[in-house]
């Protein structure tokens, strides 16, 4: 399988360890409990938070991917790693202190299930971090197709569409408005802790154009928690187990 059809089918996870992911990290230890716990990173892909989990935190982490050659490589830092779905997690019920998933539930068949199940494995009080796509981002950073043809990488606009012309582009992703995200936790046995929009790091653009580029990412992040955040690459989710 090609690098293409990969990132089409599953978007493609952190491979380094940059400003971005530890701006993540930072938002798990703040929401949730790391220290001695037991966590899961749900949707590991080469299981770069997962090892930052152990390193920094705790020697109790479990990882999953659902793609046999991530889970491979994830192994030489989490050696229980394994292969699942998230709609059908291989853990008992009430077992982790937190569970972390970063920008996998748009790829998932079923995301209410894989909801429920996130929701199943924590422990009463346990907490899921949860990152997806914003759908008012003004890029589509999962690639597009177009005339039965994929093509990588951040496409504008698309998910400004109407649902009938946005999935015709992107079936392959979801992207999610605030109340379609906090739909997928109705009715489960958990309460939202927390909701914002999040930017995100833009490693890549500081490290083309520098200090300006910074300027813009520092900008944006004090954005965050205002209406300007409607505009943010992600929805950061914070639900607690209640029962």
């Amino acid at each position: 399988m090609s690098h293409s059809e990969l990132a089409a089918l599953r978007g493609e996870p952190s491979y380094v360890w940059r400003a971005g992911q530890e701006r993540r990290l930072q938002m798990i230890a703040r929401w949730a409990k790391l220290d001695q716990a037991v966590v899961l990173e749900h949707g590991a892909g080469v299981g770069m938070y997962a090892s930052q989990f152990r390193r920094r935190f705790t020697p109790h982490v479990e990882a999953f991917d659902i793609e046999l050659e991530r889970v491979l490589e994830a192994r030489d830092e989490v050696p229980g790693a394994l292969v699942a779905a998230a709609e059908a997690l291989p853990y008992r019920s009430c077992l982790f202190d937190t569970v972390f998933s970063n920008e996998v539930l748009e790829h998932v068949l079923d995301d209410r299930l894989a909801a429920a199940e996130i929701v199943r494995v924590l422990k009463p009080g346990g907490r899921a971090v949860i990152f997806v796509p914003n759908r008012w981002y003004p890029f589509e950073t999962h690639g597009h197709y177009w005339r039965g043809t994929y093509h990588f990488g951040n496409t504008p606009l698309i998910n400004y569409l109407p649902d009938a012309a946005r999935n015709r582009l992107a079936p392959h992703v979801r992207a999610y408005n605030k109340r379609g995200l906090l739909r997928l936790f109705a009715g489960l046995p958990a309460r939202v802790v927390h909701h914002r929009r999040v930017y995100g790091g833009y490693d890549n653009l500081i490290r083309r154009f520098g200090r300006r580029a910074q300027v813009m990412r520092d900008s944006l992040y004090k954005a965050e928690g205002t209406p300007l955040d409607s505009f943010g690459l992600s929805h950061l989710l914070v639900v607690e187990k209640t029962e």
